[in-house]
């Protein structure tokens, strides 16, 4: 593909690496060649950086395996996942997980994506569903206030809820933004 078809989320080849586009603008500066600026993470080792591509120069996506896998237990340093079909166990650390770590709860099934045989990146499901521990309680009468408050989850993340929400409540959350939902009824 040629580096204007690049968009945020793609997983191209850099020297020789696999790179994860964090973000690209595309810029034609006056009368010069138009080049897009992008910041990419290397899948491996987790730097990150900028690179500039010509317009018109040919950029490599990544082929990687997807398998849905299932998160068994942490241990000290690393967490185990299970192929649901091969029954094939892989172990990544916390290092590998990034942000998608503090949710891994038993029997939380996700989609691990490998390239040349080795887990580079953990996708998180849509959705989650947890248990709120920790929050303020509901002012009586303030209805004319919609601010939301936090709310400590079972598994330790804070996220920003409404003000009708209690200890106890289930709640689901999209992990990809720390974001309240809805409460599960």
């Amino acid at each position: 593909m040629q580096a204007n078809d690049i968009r945020r989320g793609h997983i191209i080849l850099y020297n020789g690496e696999p790179h994860l586009v964090l973000d690209f603008q595309h810029r034609t500066p006056g009368n010069l060649r138009a080049f897009v600026q992008c910041r990419l993470r290397n899948l491996k080792s987790g730097n990150s950086y900028e690179v500039r591509f010509s317009s018109t120069e040919d950029v490599e996506r990544a082929v990687l395996d997807h398998q849905d896998m299932e998160f068994l237990y942490k241990d000290e340093n690393l967490y185990h996942f299970m192929n649901t079909e091969t029954y094939e166990q892989i172990a990544l650390n916390e290092e590998a997980l990034g942000d998608a770590a503090k949710y891994m709860t038993e029997g939380l099934r996700v989609q691990i994506s490998f390239f040349e045989g080795t887990p580079i990146a953990v996708e998180l499901p849509p959705t989650i569903e947890l248990e709120v521990v920790e929050t303020e309680p509901e002012v009586k009468g303030a209805t004319a206030s919609n601010s939301p408050k936090p709310a400590k989850l079972s598994n330790g993340v804070t996220v920003m809820v409404p003000p009708f929400i209690k200890v106890g409540d289930r709640i689901r959350i999209n992990p990809n933004e720390d974001k309240y939902l809805e409460r599960v009824k």
